[in-house]
């Protein structure tokens, strides 16, 4: 069968109505079933507001708005989030109004960290294992994956937007921040293979698998988090986690067999589409025309992307790779949050300032005032984002509090410490 990217042009009065038109549009139904369980894999790139590096509000409402009025319940609906070491899902749910939407349409909040059970990678997929590009390397005494995720659908709530180690980020990048454990860290250097290999994961344990993408706020330049957003005004849907990606960066301006490694991988292992040419587009086709001759996340690179490049594929490799697996490695989330949390957020607040006055950042602004009835699903979207414009907290103080709340839990809970914690634990 053909792969299929639904492509649409939004707005803020018709975004409701568009999510639904374009998962349907995309045949969603065909692949995500009503009498299972359905995790939307919510996106946070950043546990402060950026525009561009999150699940968006309007995405997670039109999501569950779509699925309700085609007959999902409610039940078998949850949100889904995981944990890095060095992103508070907790702050970024409420930071991004996730949670608000969560909780509107009283839904279940699964964070996969708390209380979820863990399954062995090769209980749980058997001999697919030995597919693996470089998991079983990575991880030689292996790794586990959430168990519930078996028989579960997903559907994956990335963004537009580029990132300092894959060039584009979308779907199968999502899927980075829901099966792997705090280790995740330890598969940088061999990033695209990774993202093959947890696709081959996703087709074998899930029920059905699905994305939508939203292109409302895009981010350019080195994400997930240090980009220059742009109000772009697009919703992307597909069951091709592969395609969706290629259609993504094509629109950003890439070429995404020649541009993106992990598109490439997979679309040769035929895991998906990764040639534009040969996907079935449908929607408002003339979005693709548009020439958004993004940069990229190299020709402006922050000086932690500089970093982190030289550490997991430059000179500082050898001597500094090792430390990332040792109870040393709390030092690399230090200096993340030190510099994203503590100095670059509230240094570069102009960047965002102009777009936060768009009609997207007074609904993001707006949002609890805006909030809508959770069962008239005939609304279509909001004629009136109200004149608020959203102001981003910048005052560097409230900042370094907020990063010193997160530094904390990051090095409380880095798996370094946790994994000694849990043994000791056993051997009592």
């Amino acid at each position: 069968m053909k792969s299929k990217v639904a492509i649409i042009k939004t707005t803020p009065a018709t975004v409701l109505e568009d999510y639904h038109r374009l998962m349907n549009l995309a045949d969603y139904q065909n692949y995500i079933s009503k009498d299972v369980d359905t995790a939307l894999k919510i996106n946070i790139s950043w546990h402060f507001f950026y525009p561009g590096s999150s699940t968006t509000p309007w995405q997670l409402e039109g999501v569950i708005r779509a699925l309700k009025r085609d007959g999902f319940k409610s039940e078998l609906i949850h949100g889904c989030h995981n944990r890095t070491v060095v992103i508070d899902a907790h702050l970024g749910e409420r930071e991004n109004k996730q949670i608000n939407v969560i909780e509107s349409h009283n839904l279940r909040n699964i964070h996969l960290y708390e209380g979820e059970e863990w399954i062995d990678i090769r209980e749980a997929v058997g001999d697919l294992t030995k597919k693996f590009l470089c998991l079983n390397e990575v991880y030689p005494k292996g790794f586990s994956i959430p168990k519930r995720f078996i028989g579960e659908n997903i559907i994956h709530l990335p963004t537009v937007k580029t990132h300092v180690f894959t060039t584009t980020t979308g779907a199968m990048k999502n899927a980075f921040g829901g099966l792997l454990n705090e280790k995740r860290h330890w598969t940088h250097p061999v990033i695209h293979e990774t993202l093959v290999d947890l696709l081959m994961i996703q087709k074998k344990i899930h029920n059905g698998v699905f994305a939508v993408m939203d292109g409302t706020f895009a981010g350019d330049g080195p994400g997930p988090r240090c980009m220059v957003p742009h109000v772009k005004n697009v919703l992307l849907a597909s069951a091709d986690q592969v395609a969706i990606d290629a259609v993504a960066a094509k629109l950003m301006g890439f070429d995404p067999l020649k541009d993106c490694k992990y598109i490439r991988l997979a679309h040769d292992l035929g895991l998906g589409c990764g040639d534009v040419r040969e996907i079935e587009i449908v929607g408002d086709l003339d979005a693709l025309d548009e020439k958004w001759n993004f940069v990229g996340p190299f020709e402006k690179m922050t000086f932690a992307s500089r970093c982190q490049h030289l550490i997991y594929w430059g000179p500082l490799k050898k001597p500094m790779e090792w430390t990332l697996k040792t109870i040393l490695a709390p030092w690399s989330y230090i200096a993340s949050v030190t510099y994203h949390d503590m100095y670059w957020y509230p240094k570069n607040y102009y960047r965002v300032e102009e777009i936060l006055n768009s009609d997207w950042g007074r609904l993001f602004a707006n949002w609890e005032q805006l909030e809508l009835p959770p069962d008239d699903l005939s609304i279509p979207g909001w004629n009136d984002v109200g004149d608020k414009p959203l102001k981003l907290d910048k005052e560097t103080s409230k900042m370094i509090r907020k990063a010193f709340r997160v530094l904390g839990t990051a090095i409380k809970e880095a798996p370094e410490f946790h994994t000694k914690k849990a043994k000791k634990a056993r051997q009592k």
